[in-house]
């Protein structure tokens, strides 16, 4: 069993390294703190990293026809470990609802079921799942494999329902003939008791951020929209269980290229296909060879029929594998070929989620890194220039020192030209950003969508309802265009403002990132395409049901583009904060450094600051002492960057004079200078 060992090692591997990766950025923000390096923007950056790597989960779908055996793979490959079927598996439809294997610590181990009756109600389960009271929840018993198997078995409970009911809940057509009825009762039929099930269950993968997701067959996915178009599509990987006694099938077909595959070849490249029941071609009168002949051309036929390649297509007995599993058989184990499938989800699934977050996280902690060390950089330099004008003061006249102090004069009035140009530019930011916010504000969308949802319910025909539908996303694409041209003109904006505090005050040249809504417009397109792909489907329906299910598929549409708003929303803030906040940062530093200490006075030999004091003997031993005490003065009064001492001493040193590295080495850690005030410091002492 070693394959089933190295899947839970990878995951836990998996998980290991997304707890140290969280704990290393938690130290950088920490001392990023503590050396008052961190503003709102990194403050901001690093939050949402934090909470995407907690947050962070792998999602496996595992998607079929019923009788396909899907359970009982999940079973397999899962939760073996319990002696016993976790799952309830049998022939027929076992699972009724969609259900989701997880674990949250937050709530004790338990099922949530979500009643068929709220079909008949606005709103998706992503919804529903803010509120508790509208789920039944039971208890499970962990230390009974036997009633937690029984709680769990709720998943394939039925009920029979007026046909009226059915089609009111979206889940009766009448050109369905295999819709289940009644023997006794032709105007009744059997629908599922739960919508959506929530198991939670302290299985160790599951704890690490592993996510089941089991769907019902083709019947769920066409009238559950949700799964349609947030949670197949947002799976990492899809298992399309198929069997090997049944072939691929229509309906396998339509389950594949309708809700599966997608367009992306990506999309293709995550879906694995399982060939399930092979156990059955196990036949004693025929040789071992001609077994495998047996599977291997039912692998060619169903790669060819998919249009896959045949290594993603997997042969395997789910059933003979839990057995084997449970009483240790590993002969029975190899022959069930279920290792080969647990060892491509170990080698491939894992370490493509591993790239994916490492490299987002890894972008993000350069650019953090980045904006960091510039601003080091300033202020590092900043020190430089402020410790050379005190050691060129040495032996110098008090002409020379005057001479200074007027070119400083001259700098501040130029700075605080610049701070009128930076007030100017505040209010003309906070005009483009509000802007901005009405092209993809949550009330324009609240107002388009509850506009399109009125003009269906008024639109008993097609083309009414398609029109409605054409104009909701040309409106949405339309905001978001229009949002694309105000980010660009706010980046322009800024580039030059950049440019000219930079050639006119002496900054760090800066350039600030661009912004692109090119992944929500990609979104919303998929959205669209959805709407087109299931529009024809649900409108040639010839029962009544359909004018619930395209009113319910249009409220998971409208839900989704929500989110993407949401997304985009909170992407644009951290955006808009790292274009100004470097600005600001400097502009603060300055305001803090004018404001601890007055230019000098023009007027009396004996003014305060360093010129007035250089006047007593501006040639003699008692001008080196003063510049010495300043330059320790100079650079403890501002507290302004988190240096430390050695640092600072180092800088010192490379400076030269021993009495400045005596002096910067008794230097308070939390000292230090910006470029930004580099000539308005000198001024001051």
């Amino acid at each position: 069993m070693m394959q089933s060992r190295d899947l839970a090692a990878r995951f836990e591997a998996y998980s290991d390294w997304r707890r140290r990766l969280s704990a290393g950025i938690s130290g950088l923000h920490e001392w990023l703190t503590q050396q008052e390096l961190a503003d709102a923007q990194a403050d901001l950056s690093i939050q949402h990293l934090l909470e995407r790597l907690h947050q962070d989960q792998l999602v496996v779908a595992f998607v079929a026809e019923f009788s396909r055996g899907k359970s009982e793979l999940i079973n397999a490959i899962f939760f073996a470990d319990f002696g016993q079927r976790l799952l309830p598996s049998a022939a027929g439809r076992t699972t009724m609802c969609p259900t989701e294997l997880l674990y949250d610590s937050t709530r004790p181990p338990s099922i949530r079921l979500l009643p068929i009756e709220t079909r008949a109600r606005d709103g998706s389960v992503t919804e529903f799942k803010n509120y508790a009271d509208e789920w039944v929840t039971l208890a499970l018993d962990l230390s009974s494999a036997d009633r937690m198997s029984e709680v769990l078995s709720q998943v394939s409970q039925t009920k029979r329902v007026p046909i009226v009911l059915a089609r009111k809940y979206g889940l009766y057509d009448d050109g369905d003939v295999l819709a289940p009825m009644s023997a006794t009762d032709e105007a009744a039929v059997d629908i599922p008791c739960w919508r959506h099930a929530v198991i939670n269950f302290p299985h160790p993968l599951l704890q690490q951020g592993l996510v089941i997701l089991d769907t019902p067959g083709l019947n769920a996915i066409g009238t559950e929209p949700e799964l349609t178009l947030n949670l197949l599509p947002n799976a990492h990987a899809v298992l399309f269980i198929l069997a090997a006694d049944a072939g691929v099938t229509r309906t396998d077909i339509d389950v594949w290229r309708n809700h599966l595959i997608g367009e992306s070849p990506g999309t293709k490249e995550s879906r694995l296909v399982i060939l399930n029941k092979i156990d059955g071609l196990w036949d004693e009168l025929r040789t071992a060879s001609e077994i495998e002949s047996e599977i291997a051309r039912q692998v060619r036929s169903s790669a060819q029929l998919l249009a896959i390649p045949p290594a993603q297509v997997f042969p395997v007995s789910a059933q003979k594998a839990l057995l084997a599993k449970v009483n240790g058989d590993d002969a029975l184990l190899a022959k069930s070929r279920l290792p080969l499938l647990e060892l491509a989800l170990s080698k491939e699934l894992i370490p493509a989620k591993r790239h994916i977050v490492g490299s987002a996280t890894r972008a993000e902690i350069r650019s953090l890194a980045a904006s960091t060390r510039t601003i080091l950089d300033s202020r590092i330099a900043g020190i430089h220039e402020q410790l050379g004008e005190l050691r060129g003061l040495r032996g110098k006249n008090q002409d020379v020192v005057e001479h200074m102090m007027e070119r400083i004069q001259q700098e501040k009035e130029l700075f605080e030209r610049g701070m009128q140009r930076y007030t100017a530019l505040r209010t003309v930011f906070t005009q483009q950003t509000n802007a901005l916010y009405e092209c993809i504000g949550l009330e324009k969308l609240r107002a388009t969508a509850g506009e399109t949802r009125k003009r269906i319910e008024a639109s008993p025909f097609t083309k009414g309802v398609r029109s409605a539908m054409n104009d909701f996303f040309a409106q949405i694409h339309g905001g978001l265009e229009q949002s694309g041209r105000q980010t660009s003109e706010i980046h322009d904006m800024m580039l030059a403002m950049y440019v000219r505090f930079a050639s006119e005050h002496g900054l760090q040249p800066f350039a600030p990132p661009s912004f692109s809504m090119l992944k929500y417009q990609k979104e919303v397109e998929r959205l669209e395409r959805a709407y087109n792909v299931h529009f024809n489907t649900l409108w040639n329906m010839v029962s009544k049901a359909k004018f619930t299910l395209m009113k319910r598929f249009y409220e998971t549409i409208a839900i989704r583009v929500k989110h993407v708003y949401d997304i985009a929303n909170r992407d644009l803030e951290s955006w808009l904060n790292a274009v100004m906040a470097p600005l600001e940062t400097q502009v603060r530093e300055h305001h803090i450094t004018a404001s601890g200490a007055s230019y000098p006075a023009r007027g009396p030999a004996r003014s305060a600051g360093i010129d007035g004091e250089l006047q007593v003997d501006a040639r003699g031993p008692h001008a080196t002492h003063l510049i010495h005490e300043r330059v320790e003065g100079a650079v403890s009064l501002r507290q302004l960057l988190p240096i430390s001492a050695g640092g600072l001493a180092l800088l010192a040193v490379a400076i030269k004079p021993s009495y400045l590295s005596m002096s910067c080495s008794r230097v308070s850690t939390r000292s230090g200078l910006s470029g930004m005030q580099s000539t308005g410091q000198t001024s001051t002492h």
